[in-house]
């Protein structure tokens, strides 16, 4: 008897995935409607300032709980809360360049970990095409003074030449503020810390042939101890301890000034709308398993929820039969990459022979392991983890044009019903 009702609920099961894969546009109407929400203005970016974490966080909760999704026993209200320092700029963004108003975001962007800077300058010119050896930069550098601000040429070059980390070279510049042209694309991240400089880099189309005077006018300011939460909900199962987890971070880069937010629809309001789909999905079709839905903070100051959360599990990581974290899910066309399928050879093969079978993806990409997004402490303390991120868009990323409206969500239906047909076949 028990044979025939495992029979019967595995069939169900099955059902149930055959009919999600009718529902293509369902799904694209629900994974929009939750990236727009979730990039609106006055969510800022879901940073650091002006509460913009804390909103998309009560929106990701209020889903789960109008779902009828429960926390889990060791948090409460779905929050598991934990702290970590951040550099941000809540107020004052203005850059002049021989008279000419520069637009944030579009023209320059301030370096991640700059300080307060507010001066008008002349621009001293400093070509370090010519420093070869570590030698040669820290005379450089000695050079420097805060009487101007220093336009640098070929720091690319320099850093190439010396060994120095691109990335780095900020926090070894002296006090005072630094022009860094820039040839490729602009992109923001996350500081936990500050440096004596303020860096400013600029587009190379916005700097004027003969750049004279600078006017900057900076406001940073250092949360040393910023209340991030990670929202964690579930739905039990006939085998309650037994998990399959899905998760994406929902933090973004938030506000570069008073008027500048970056998005972040494709990174990843995105994942976080697809985790808020599946758990739709699966609030109407219990499983066996145990369904967990993870929505992280602090991934892009440094994958610093996840790695809270393994490091104080609410629940035994060891009952994780696998974990599917999701970024970047705004655009298929060209399939998904799954990172950690090196490692679980088993579990891809038959990720893709599903996918083969019904034709979700055009194609199914493997690669190894990766510390990329917040799959990698799951995978280091031994639980079956796979990243899988989408390929294909405008790439648009760290950028104020990652905008709801620039997601295509070509073949990511296919990606939600893949994902659900693969996790009732992990289940048998």
């Amino acid at each position: 008897m028990l044979h025939r009702i495992i029979l019967l609920i595995t069939g169900s099961f099955l059902a149930s995935a055959t009919r999600a894969q009718t529902n293509a546009d369902t799904i694209a109407n629900i994974i929009r409607n939750h990236i727009y929400r979730l990039t609106t203005p006055s969510m800022m970016g879901r940073g650091y300032v002006g509460n913009g974490q804390k909103k998309a966080s009560e929106y990701i909760s209020s889903h789960f709980t109008n779902l009828g999704l429960t926390s889990v026993a060791a948090i409460a209200d779905m929050q598991q809360y934990y702290s970590f320092p951040v550099n941000t700029f809540p107020s004052k963004m203005s850059v002049t360049i021989n008279g000419k108003q520069l637009l944030p975001g579009q023209d320059y962007l301030v370096g991640a970990a700059s300080t307060t800077y507010n001066n008008r300058k002349r621009i001293a010119i400093k070509n370090l095409a010519s420093v070869t050896t570590p030698q040669q930069w820290r005379y450089t550098k000695a050079t420097f003074s805060d009487t101007c601000i220093w336009l640098l040429l070929h720091t690319d070059s320099m850093c190439q030449n010396t060994g120095i980390p691109s990335h780095q070279l900020p926090s070894l510049l002296p006090s005072g503020c630094y022009i860094l042209p820039q040839k490729n694309k602009l992109m923001w991240t996350v500081a936990d810390h500050t440096t004596a400089a303020t860096v400013v880099y600029i587009t190379d189309t916005s700097l004027p042939a003969l750049p004279t005077v600078a006017s900057v006018d900076i406001s940073a300011k250092l949360n040393k101890k910023y209340t991030a939460t990670n929202i964690v909900a579930c739905i039990p199962g006939t085998l309650p301890d037994s998990f399959i987890v899905f998760s994406a971070h929902y933090d973004h880069l938030g506000k570069m000034g008073s008027n500048t937010f970056f998005p972040g629809a494709s990174d990843n309001a995105s994942g976080t709308a697809m985790i808020l789909y599946l758990a739709q999905y699966y609030a109407a079709h219990p499983q066996r398993y145990t369904m967990v839905f993870i929505a992280f903070s602090g991934e892009e100051a440094g994958l610093l929820g996840s790695a809270h959360f393994v490091q104080n599990p609410p629940f035994p990581l060891a009952g994780i039969k696998l974990l599917c974290n999701l970024d970047i899910m705004g655009d298929a066309t060209d399939g998904v990459t799954v990172v950690n399928a090196t490692l679980h050879p088993k579990e891809f093969e038959l990720l893709t022979s599903l996918n083969n079978q019904h034709q979700y993806l055009p194609i199914i990409k493997s690669r190894g392991k990766a510390a990329n997004s917040d799959h990698y402490y799951f995978s280091e303390a031994g639980v079956p983890a796979f990243f899988l991120y989408s390929n294909g868009g405008e790439g648009y990323y760290h950028d104020i044009y990652d905008k709801a409206e620039a997601v295509t969500l070509q073949n990511i239906p296919g990606v939600a019903n893949l994902l659900i047909n693969f996790t009732t076949e992990i289940q048998k």
